[in-house]
């Protein structure tokens, strides 16, 4: 039977469209597994928690929630190697689940959870939203059919509402209505700082719910030294070591306190007029270091969303720590009585946040997140720290993230702003917060290394 040629021509251009459809349907998949999807959502949170001016406590909830709200949606994907943090953290009793049977893609969720459950707990409402619309606009160009895509949304839309309302839980609205702290005349208590001698913020942080660790009082420090102004005394010579050293700066040690300063609300004073530069939270900091340590070792989507959880939570729960102990001590900075006993003029090189001093926060969050990071890429994780060039400041190169913590830690002194005990008893601290929250906290529970290598993906 003789077959006329325009029947095969239509038969194989029927069979190409077929398994070019097919393919597309396919291939959208892969392309949605792009961490740049994760990180650029990261940036932008970052971005707007830099402009609405949140305070480092606050800024590490805003961090917090979005990313577990991410990582348990993302997780479904490989839920034989990835588990959830249902039971795991305080009061969570996990999330919706996807329809039985229906299609979804959960890299789109999970972008979607996570810029919703942020978009709710930030002022600039509109930047968040703005992104959301460009960056799921982005991932439904990659071929995701209609129905998938509209699944996805809602379903992102619903997970973000089952974490919106276990974040309401935390009692972080009903400290917003807590009295403001007291200052008092008693020696060696801390008070306000020039020049703007705002009030003590966030006074009631350690009422806020914890993540991981048991409560805000579970890794109490030694207490800080007594406060005495006699010569001869300890609290004399540490005041008189700060004093010291901010006179005695190398550029070096300039540098270092300047790179990790991370104030969020540095006020400058000229004449009648002020005006504010507004700066990375040290949370941020480190959420910066999180991204450049998922993108040099070449993580997975699903690595680097589960990565910024366990930073995130190390650095939520370590100023839950660290905040109840500033306000238990309440000590004098030494900005303050270097001015009242020494120096009426003398200046620290960073200006002073206004919060008590001891113990040092750089110190605690970033030992802890250091921590948690060292779990996850090992002791010897080389990196350039570029967090600050949008910031005006330079690259810093790092052998380990201990490394990078511990130079965050001395940093304070050499800014002025903390006395040494803060500073060592706060690397304590934060060292104890990150090892609890390793030992307590599973996502890979096959995994049974515990510095696992960064080419895990």
């Amino acid at each position: 039977m003789n077959v006329p040629v325009k029947y095969f021509i239509s038969f194989f251009l029927g069979i190409s469209l077929l398994v070019s459809c097919q393919n597309q349907s396919v291939g959208y998949k892969g392309k949605l597994e792009n961490p740049s999807y994760m990180h650029r959502s990261m940036q932008k949170l970052t971005d707007v928690i830099v402009y609405d001016i949140f305070s480092p406590p606050v800024a590490s909830r805003i961090y917090t929630y979005p990313s577990v709200a991410a990582y348990e949606i993302l997780r479904q994907k490989q839920p034989e190697k990835y588990t959830s943090l249902q039971e795991q953290l305080t009061d969570f009793k996990g999330i919706s689940p996807t329809e039985t049977g229906k299609e979804y893609s959960l890299e789109l969720a999970s972008i979607k959870a996570f810029l919703t459950v942020g978009k709710a707990m930030v002022f600039s409402e509109d930047k968040i939203e703005a992104f959301e619309t460009e960056i799921c606009g982005e991932m439904k160009a990659k071929g995701i059919p209609t129905d998938v895509y509209e699944r996805s949304i809602a379903y992102g839309t619903q997970v973000a509402k089952d974490i919106l309302l276990w974040a309401d839980s935390d009692n972080y609205n009903q400290t917003r209505s807590f009295s403001k702290f007291t200052v008092t005349h008693e020696k060696g208590r801390w008070k306000p700082t020039p020049p703007d001698y705002m009030e003590g913020i966030e006074p009631h942080w350690n009422e806020i719910r914890p993540f991981v660790i048991d409560s805000a009082t579970q890794f109490i420090p030694e207490p800080p030294t007594p406060f005495d102004l006699d010569k001869s005394s300890q609290f004399y010579t540490e005041m008189m070591e700060v004093y010291e050293t901010v006179n005695n700066l190398t550029e070096e040690q300039e540098a270092i306190a300047k790179f990790w300063d991370c104030n969020p609300y540095v006020s400058t004073h000229r004449g009648h007029a002020m005006f504010a530069l507004k700066k990375i939270t040290p949370g941020g900091h480190w959420m910066g270091i999180t991204a450049l340590t998922c993108k040099k070792a070449n993580a997975s989507l699903m690595k680097s969303i589960e990565t910024y959880t366990w930073v995130s939570i190390a650095l939520f729960d370590g100023f839950i720590s660290c905040w109840d102990e500033k306000y238990r001590s309440s000590l004098i900075r030494p900005e303050t009585i270097i001015n009242e006993t020494i120096d009426e003029d003398w200046l620290p090189l960073l200006q002073t946040p206004p919060f008590p001093e001891y113990t040092s926060g750089h110190s605690v969050i970033s030992t802890s997140a250091a921590t948690v990071l060292t779990h996850l890429y090992g002791d010897n994780f080389t990196f350039a720290d570029s967090t600050e060039l949008d910031y005006g400041l330079g690259v810093r190169i790092f052998d380990s993230f201990k490394a990078a913590s511990d130079e965050a830690a001395i940093s304070r002194l050499y800014g002025g702003i903390h006395y040494m005990p803060a500073i060592k008893n706060g690397v304590k601290q934060g060292g104890k917060v990150g090892e609890f929250i390793v030992n307590n906290m599973v996502t890979r529970p096959s995994s049974t290394t515990a510095n696992a290598k960064s080419t895990i993906k």
